[in-house]
């Protein structure tokens, strides 16, 4: 589904009982939800709206193709939709200059992490390929075009340095940018853009702690990570 829908409690249930049913009898759907028959029937004419159901017969229903990638994701236990993990890109774009190999950072003028430097992102969407996101976020926030490489995979973690609370769980594909051309958009809402070499971005007071681990992932044949990122209440 493109867009997260919330769900009622009993229209949860109802998803839960079609899962393990090729189809099911209204009665049948009815009970687990202990409701009247005016509060059923408002809650699978909902389902029905939204695409998840269908009434394929008098009294008779079953999940949708869209129902049973939605319902798929039901933590059958606890009837709830299980959590899944952010999918973004990571954008690894160098050019040399006078021999100096450098990288395209952004600073992040926008929360979270504000005034933070690092490589740009951009999140997947539904029914994306890696490719097109890399170059549609790159033209988006920096004007440029280049050719592309997926490197590996980067799979992060982000704790509360005070509570040790997971406030975050995001896979990036690591895309490696090369000949880029265009004209590069300096500032926009939400970013700066400048060419750094790694160790100037190293140098700079606030970044992100896990560039360094996505530029390795894309001179090495160690094509993923895993880490554990801490950052403070005011990192974040």
């Amino acid at each position: 589904m493109s867009h997260e829908v919330k769900l009622h409690e009993a229209q949860t249930s109802i998803l839960r009982e079609l899962l393990f049913h090729p189809s099911a009898t209204y009665a049948r759907l009815q009970k687990p939800t202990g409701l009247t028959s005016d509060h059923f029937n408002f809650h699978i004419a909902k389902l029905v709206e939204l695409g998840l159901v269908e009434k394929i017969a008098r009294g008779q229903y079953r999940l949708t193709v869209k129902g049973k990638e939605y319902a798929n994701r039901l933590d059958t236990d606890r009837s709830t939709i299980e959590r899944q993990p952010k999918t973004a890109v990571i954008l690894a774009v160098e050019r040399y200059t006078n021999g100096k190999r450098e990288f395209l950072f952004q600073e992040r003028l926008k929360n979270p992490y504000y005034g933070f430097w690092g490589l740009p992102t951009g999140k997947v969407s539904w029914g994306e390929k890696v490719a097109a996101v890399a170059a549609r976020e790159l033209m988006e926030e920096t004007g440029l075009q280049a050719e592309w490489r997926v490197a590996g995979v980067y799979h992060e973690h982000v704790m509360h340095a005070d509570t040790k609370e997971k406030v975050e769980d995001k896979i990036f594909f690591v895309v490696q940018g090369l000949h880029s051309r265009g004209e590069l958009v300096v500032d926009f809402e939400g970013g700066h853009n400048e060419w750094l070499t790694r160790e100037q971005a190293e140098a700079k007071p606030k970044k992100f702690l896990s560039f360094a681990t996505e530029l390795d992932i894309i001179d090495t044949e160690a094509w993923f990570f895993e880490a554990i990122i801490t950052y403070t209440a005011d990192e974040f």
